[in-house]
């Protein structure tokens, strides 16, 4: 199984391609003008506490003010150590390597916000999630710092293995090495490239990371209020550190200075995977070279079609993802139960990949076609979860409803591709839908009724678009007969080719 990362860099984007078998997993893209900001650390001013939402607001330097909850919040030490032993008594299961801090706001801990927060306190506090639409970043004082083996967490003292690592004798031995090694009161998450990684390596990341956070604290003791303190690796070097293992067969740029700046990071962190890195200089762009852009246009189409003829439709909305399965062109070849089955199963394979590819996260609802077996319903919600396996951000799948419906989430940290590399449409203003030609001809017959008492000439021209126009001239020319009828004035229809399909307007003609 061949697995590449392509890396397309410019000085105004990068763009980061994640290869199996020829086919595009993730796309990760970072620009200059970006707010990708998760895993960054800052200080920052309490502007508002919400006490009925339990959660305050954050000046941290950015446009918009960020949000904590109250689940999130550490106060100060004496607060932690009774929070985190009582957790870590708790919780003997492992954590995953998308570390806890992403959770639903709670009072398990015991604190109402406005015991930990009062407005124009300064605090130190993370990034979890980036600027989203009109929401603001999401921030947690329980900050993590990723290395490569590692995820160094200074506000717990737990350890844990990321449940990637399924060998037990290997989780008890990464345990038992980080236990001996570690520095005292800090916390650390075995990552997944960590299996069979030896003691020596794990400390030297330790020494790393240790005195990274130890300088962190020094600049929140100097820096203004707010200011960014710590910035999370760009996006080349953190595929890198997250994605460039083993099993990664070579890793390709096109920038000079970014295969220098990559080899010095492999130097320092894996130089056994050094051969594997090359520096792409042909002529034609990389990504056309690996057949990458058309998978990227395909990605950010509302309709994504089966090989079987089926299609499945991904609409965006407000508050959730809406995925729709249908039959399409495929008709089967037995009966309809197993038609639908296949189509089904094809689906989900689809659903799951544009998920990953298109980084589509919270609440997401998947209308899968009616299957009157429960046997068969079954099959189509575990191939699912199986399907969602390789997914490196955490999901959550429930069973499928009599309707057909499957709820699931996943964890969103920023923009999805298409809000990244899409706007709303400005001819419709992003309601997907534009009035028809017919409902336009009659607002205006309507509307110029509305207001006849208020058109004094001796005949109104009517400029609308060319569409609408030839459509009045055409089969509407009976509404336009009825409106001079009306108005005892000729109506004159005027295309304007400059117009917007939905606009038009009047102008009164006097005779001289």
């Amino acid at each position: 199984m061949s697995k590449e990362l392509i890396i397309n860099s410019t000085d105004h984007e990068t763009r980061v391609a994640f290869v199996e078998n020829g086919t595009l997993l993730e796309l990760l893209i970072e620009r200059p003008t970006g707010c990708d900001i998760a895993s960054n650390i800052y200080k920052g001013r309490v502007i508002r506490v919400l006490p009925g939402m339990q959660a305050a607001f954050v000046d941290i330097g950015l446009d918009q003010a960020a949000f904590i909850y109250v689940a999130d919040v550490l106060n100060n030490y004496h607060e932690f150590e009774q929070l985190m032993l009582s957790s870590c008594e708790k919780e003997e299961a492992e954590t995953t390597e998308a570390d806890s801090r992403d959770r639903p706001p709670s009072l398990d801990e015991g604190f109402m916000i406005e015991e930990l927060l009062h407005e124009g306190q300064e605090i130190m506090a993370q990034a979890s999630k980036a600027p989203i639409g009109n929401k603001g970043a999401r921030i947690t004082t329980r900050i993590s710092l990723p290395g490569r083996f590692l995820v160094l967490m200074p506000t717990t003292i737990h350890i844990g293995v990321s449940r990637r690592i399924e060998d037990e004798n290997e989780r008890k031995r990464l345990k038992e090495a980080i236990a001996a090694i570690r520095p005292e009161n800090y916390g650390f998450i075995a990552r997944t490239v960590s299996e069979g990684i030896g003691t020596e390596k794990l400390a030297n990341e330790m020494n790393f990371l240790v005195p990274l956070w130890e300088e962190i604290q020094k600049k929140n003791t100097t820096a203004p209020v707010p200011s960014l303190l710590h910035k999370e690796l760009n996006v080349t070097l953190r595929a890198v550190r997250d994605l460039f293992t083993q099993e990664v067969d070579k890793l390709v740029i096109d920038s000079k200075s970014g295969y220098e700046e990559i080899l010095q990071f492999v130097d320092t962190f894996m130089p056994k995977l050094r051969e594997s890195v090359e520096l792409y200089e042909d002529r034609e762009p990389i990504f056309d070279t690996y057949n990458l852009e058309s998978e990227i246009s395909r990605a950010l189409k509302k309709k994504v079609w089966l090989k079987s003829g089926g299609y499945i439709v991904i609409e965006h909305t407000e508050a959730l993802v809406a995925i729709d399965v249908n039959t399409g062109r495929f008709v089967g070849k037995h009966n309809l139960e197993e038609t639908i089955l296949k189509t089904n199963l094809e689906a989900v394979k689809e659903i799951a990949y544009q998920i990953r590819l298109r980084d589509i996260g919270g609440l997401i609802i998947i209308d899968f076609i009616d299957m009157d077996k429960q046997s068969n319903r079954e099959r189509v919600f575990n191939t699912l979860k199986d399907a969602l396996k390789k997914d490196r951000s955490r999901t959550n799948v429930l069973p499928m409803s009599e309707l057909g419906l499957i709820e699931m989430t996943r964890k969103r940290t920023r923009e999805t591709l298409n809000r990244m590399l899409c706007e709303p449409c400005y001819y419709c203003e992003g309601e997907g839908y534009l009035q028809s030609k017919r409902t336009i001809c009659y607002n205006i017959y309507r509307e110029m009724r509305r207001e006849s008492g208020e058109l004094m000439g001796q005949s109104i021209t009517l400029k609308v678009h060319p569409e609408v126009a030839e459509l009045l001239l055409g089969e509407e020319r009976g509404t336009v007969e009825s409106l001079e009828t009306w108005l005892k004035k000729e109506v004159v229809i005027h295309p304007d080719p400059q117009f917007h399909v939905e606009q038009w307007e009047t102008y009164e003609m006097h005779k001289k």
